[in-house]
């Protein structure tokens, strides 16, 4: 069940009736601000508030949601840790999003103190802000945990915390991270006009890569690339071809979706076997969004480059190159194979067309 419909179920958990209030979970705190943020500060056990919390993990088919996708060993790393000898953990964070049922309510006693009480039937209420990994497997474990938790942020700025948080955080997709920042920044196309492209590629039911790119978030289905490493491959192409000094980011989105297209029809074998080939891999986006730069300009850097020009130019040299992932571009990564890799395939692209004009 998702965080609106499911409901806290006390009756298993005897623990808990020393947490009860007039039929409410009650969890006495103490009033504080984190910078110019109200918060509660407090302590509790670690089934309690395993029990009345929840992850909002992005789903990426809704796009509802923003937290990373669940790492089971992540999280049984620390199910381990906690119970050992003289353990301890830094403030576990959550958000109590505003809402109008009654579900919760903090009670204020004095200037300091405070009364944080959930109603007994209320959906999960707690919103895991940094904590999920945490608490991901402590459903069984009583031991005392502090916390901090936000009231009333709405989930954009939930999300916004959370990126301050989780910017650095080893393991944090960064894909993820560039999702959040589409939804934040107030104007993309312009700020992020990479990210504005990819995105593009990925929301556009026409594109070959419609919902291919991997965000960070639970999917039911399969993903070609991530969608760090399509901005970054968009940034190289929107540099050499200085699209954007001439025509709009939407424009320039048309040209990208047109050149992947081309590709897809230029190299179906290819294309349909991703993990035979490169085609879908850092190395071959990267080195492909600059071959479609210099497809782009050669044509006079106009917008009548499209799939079919794309696809011609594809044509006249791509079934001389091994595209497999056993070819010349085997074993290359970084700024340093990226440039070998597009220096090999410009290669074979002047000989294909040395080839042409000798053949009249």
């Amino acid at each position: 069940m998702g965080p609106a419909t499911a409901q806290i179920a006390l009756a298993p958990c005897r623990f808990w009736g020393s947490w009860m209030h007039n039929e409410r979970i009650a969890v006495d705190c103490w009033y504080g601000s984190s910078a110019q943020r109200r918060v509660l500060l407090g302590f509790a056990p670690a089934d309690l508030l395993r029990a009345i919390s929840f992850a909002d993990v992005l789903d990426e088919d809704t796009r509802r949601g923003y937290q990373r996708r669940f790492n089971i060993h992540h999280s049984l790393d620390f199910r381990r840790y906690i119970q050992k000898p003289n353990s301890a953990t830094i403030p576990l964070t959550f958000n109590l999003r505003p809402r109008d049922d009654g579900a919760w309510r903090v009670v204020e006693l004095d200037d300091r103190r405070a009364r944080l009480e959930i109603a007994r039937d209320a959906p999960l209420v707690l919103a895991q802000v940094d904590c999920q990994h945490r608490l991901g497997h402590l459903s069984d474990v009583k031991l005392e945990l502090p916390f901090m938790c936000f009231v009333g942020l709405t989930e954009r700025e939930e999300m916004e915390v959370f990126n301050v948080i989780n910017s650095k955080a080893r393991g944090l997709s960064t894909s993820l991270l560039d999702f959040h920042d589409a939804q934040l920044v107030q104007d993309l196309g312009r700020d992020r006009p990479e990210l504005f492209v990819a995105l593009h590629l990925n929301n556009d039911a026409r594109s070959p890569w419609h919902r291919q790119l991997d965000l960070g978030g639970n999917s039911g289905m399969s993903r070609r690339a991530s969608l760090r490493t399509m901005q970054k491959a968009i940034k190289r192409f929107l540099s050499h071809s200085r699209i954007l000094t001439s025509h709009s980011v939407e424009e320039a989105s048309r040209v990208v979706l047109e050149f992947w297209a081309a590709v897809a029809t230029a190299m179906p074998t290819e294309w349909g076997n991703p993990r035979k080939h490169v085609l879908n891999k850092g190395i071959g986006v990267y080195a492909l969004m600059d071959i479609a730069a210099d497809i782009y300009r050669e044509a006079g850097a106009t917008l009548s480059c499209d799939r079919h020009h794309f696809a011609a130019a594809l044509a006249d040299f791509c079934a001389d190159f091994d595209w497999s992932t056993t070819g010349p571009l085997k074993g290359l990564g970084g700024e340093g194979g990226v440039k070998t890799a597009v220096e090999r395939i410009r290669e074979v692209r002047r000989k294909a067309r040395f080839k042409v004009i000798a053949n009249g």
